[in-house]
């Protein structure tokens, strides 16, 4: 095979194949040049070229998360390497296990006035679970080989065991960067695998937390994002169905099926204080990432369970809501699958399901009403769209204001839906969204996004990835509408210029420079009749449909909307 003739980097190549790495995102540089020519001379890796490394991190992590499998992320030394922070902070707390991989020059020569040299190992340390340093000139030297590939096996199975994260290599490169070799055995460098050892519960300890869940205790499942999970599906259905137990998903759980109660924020703002105490729980079980809810965050924060179970594999004590009492340390669909097989014994009567389920009816019908009676705004405009999109579609969030209007809507019939929330950061949510959309290829992919935030990571639309399947939406409000809406910013004097900033973004141009489909919609009427278009499927070239609204008046309807029961 001809390659490039650095040792490391083919063994690199070598591991990430092995270890389940399909795809490798790239950008352009000269130390990481030898790195580039070893993954793109391998044809079970599909090499991305993105030259803003900032929009490459994301577009790794939307691949990550839609694949739920290692994403290589390759670049140059020097600052090139920094611009992943926020991406790896992202995927840190999404559990996304993006392999970084960061060209250096040798270690002789960093801090010596050399051009394009930082102290590159370490620099993602709040964000990886690794860091392994890749010392260069290891060419015919066998223990120094076999030291480099013990360490690049440890750095890939540090980042998919456990709790899953990202892991940093750094590969120090000396010049000449450019010779090849014609002679490598692909596939020669020996891999070492691991054994999982089995993970459930012994069948007399599930059955005595099933016992301790027993009704007519009242049981609150609560879950937050998380990638679709069929077992986990079918665990909770089965719980939900017991008369003492509730199950409350947000729309990023993907989680589906009628027992299931979503749209919290829908529901809890229509709701009274002394109402919303009635469905206080004894056991508070909570599952998956941060809930969007703050509705929902502050309630369960007030009302103090007698326990609070949080399951998933974490590597601190999750605490959110003050009052832990039990970590279960295990794959949430096999830990729920074995307690609604211990809880069916026990079933018996209680009310506390038949409570819930009464509070979500006449929150909704609140919520239609209000919805049906409002102006036209950013709320008006959520409520058409979400009840449009394709059932098969998956549906990117960004954050601000555009994940809050998508909680209040019915998302259930959508394929999947995401958002960045491990860090909830407004940076890189068009990026993780054309991520996300080169790896799922069964239908388009939607990404609803405010004006500030597509703004902010506007490079992510001249990236040459960009799939005909991608449909982005921008809620044209002039600026963050979130600042008008929370009460510690929507009456500062500052809020117009330093806050809400007044975006103006042409669009129009924009798209036109990129080849894509273009639409605006001003009121009701307008995106009534643009949407059909912008949803079909079979479009040759992505599109962009822009909502205008005001940004004042979207913010006194939502703050009306959430004070509707006062």
């Amino acid at each position: 095979m001809l390659t490039t003739d650095k040792a490391a980097c083919n063994i690199l190549a070598d591991l990430l194949e092995a270890h389940g790495v399909k795809w490798a995102v790239v950008s352009p540089g000269t130390r990481n040049a030898p790195v580039i020519v070893a993954l793109e001379r391998r044809s079970a890796l599909r090499c991305v070229t993105v030259i803003d490394e900032r929009v490459a991190a994301f577009t790794a992590l939307g691949i990550g998360v839609q694949t739920g499998a290692p994403v290589a992320l390759v670049c140059t030394s020097g600052s090139a390497l920094l611009n992943y922070a926020p991406a790896v902070a992202e995927a840190y707390y999404r559990k996304v296990p993006l392999i970084v991989v960061s060209a250096d020059r040798p270690a002789r020569w960093i801090g010596q006035d050399d051009s394009q040299t930082i102290r590159q190992p370490g620099a993602l340390a709040f964000g990886v679970k690794l860091t392994c340093d890749i010392p260069c000139g290891i060419e015919g030297d066998s223990e120094e080989l076999w030291h480099v590939n013990r360490m690049l096996n440890d750095a890939l199975l540090t980042a998919l065991s456990g709790r899953r994260a990202p892991v940093h290599i750094n590969l120090q490169l000396d010049a000449p960067l450019n010779h090849d070799r014609a002679d490598y055995p692909a596939g020669s460098a020996r891999v070492i695998n691991a054994v999982t050892p089995r993970e459930d519960l012994p069948v007399a300890e599930a059955r005595e937390l099933g016992c301790r869940l027993a009704s007519p205790r009242r049981v609150l499942i609560v879950a937050g994002f998380s990638a679709p999970d069929a077992r986990l599906n079918r665990a909770l259905g089965r719980l939900a169905e017991l008369p003492n137990v509730a199950v409350v998903t947000e729309p990023m759980a993907n989680l589906h099926g009628p027992p299931f109660i979503g749209r919290m924020d829908a529901v809890m703002s229509g709701m009274s204080r002394e109402e919303q105490d009635v469905l206080r729980p004894d056991v508070l079980i909570t599952t998956g990432g941060a809930l969007v809810s703050g509705s929902l965050k502050a309630w369960l924060r007030r009302v103090t369970p007698l326990e609070h179970w949080h399951v998933g594999l974490t590597d601190t004590t999750i605490d959110c809501f003050r009052q832990l009492t039990l970590r279960v340390e295990m794959t949430p669909g096999i830990f729920f699958q074995q307690l609604a097989s211990a809880m069916q014994p026990h079933r018996a009567e209680c009310d506390y399901a038949a409570a819930w389920q009464h509070a979500v009816s006449k929150g909704l019908a609140s919520h239609d009403a209000y919805v049906a009676a409002a102006p036209w705004s950013d709320l008006k405009a959520f409520a058409t769209i979400i009840p449009a999109i394709p059932a098969r579609w998956n549906l990117q969030l960004s954050n601000g204001m555009s994940v809050r209007y998508a909680q209040l809507m019915d998302c259930s019939r959508i394929h999947r839906v995401d958002c960045n929330r491990g860090v909830s950061g407004i940076d890189g949510c068009t990026s993780t969204a054309t991520g996300a959309a080169l790896a799922y290829t069964d239908a388009p992919t939607l990404l609803i996004t405010g004006d500030m935030s597509a703004q902010y990571d506007l490079g992510a639309l001249f990236a040459a990835h960009v799939p005909p399947r991608f449909r982005m939406i921008v809620m044209a409000n002039g600026g963050g509408e979130i600042f008008r809406v929370i009460s510690a910013t929507s009456k500062l004097p500052e809020l117009d210029e330093h806050l809400a900033c007044k975006v103006t973004v042409p669009w129009p141009n924009i798209a036109e420079g990129l080849g894509w489909d273009y639409a605006e919609a001003e009121d009701e009427a307008s995106l009534a009749a643009a949407l059909p278009r912008f949803m079909t499927s079979d479009s040759d070239r992505p599109a962009l449909l822009v909502i205008n609204t005001s940004g004042e008046a979207d913010a006194t309807i939502l703050r009306n909307y959430y004070s509707r029961t006062k």
